[in-house]
């Protein structure tokens, strides 16, 4: 049976250099957005976020087209967290 795990140290770095991608990220896409709105003189801003307490999400957003959005990502999101944490499992079964 073959598996690989991974060290302390390396989930750390993993972590770290999660975390500044998200960083990088949210830096030039709020430089894209400044710069796509400054020839226009018209600037429309919206926002929205999910608080999960246990199973119960909570959607806020400033429009419907927000909470939509967000409401979507959050659903993403809990797919990938799902996907991570049935992972090990689904590997060990392959190389049986």
């Amino acid at each position: 049976m073959y598996t690989t795990s991974l060290t302390y140290g390396e989930l750390l770095t993993l972590g770290v250099v999660v975390i500044f991608i998200g960083f990088f990220i949210i830096f030039f896409a709020l430089i894209y957005g400044i710069l796509k709105s400054v020839g226009k003189g018209e600037t429309k801003a919206e926002g929205g976020g999910v608080i999960i307490i246990g199973p119960i999400p909570i959607v806020i957003g400033s429009s419907e087209r927000a909470a939509k959005v967000v409401m979507i990502l959050a659903i993403i999101l809990f797919l990938i967290v799902i996907l991570f944490y049935f992972l090990p499992y689904i590997s060990l079964n392959l190389y049986r």
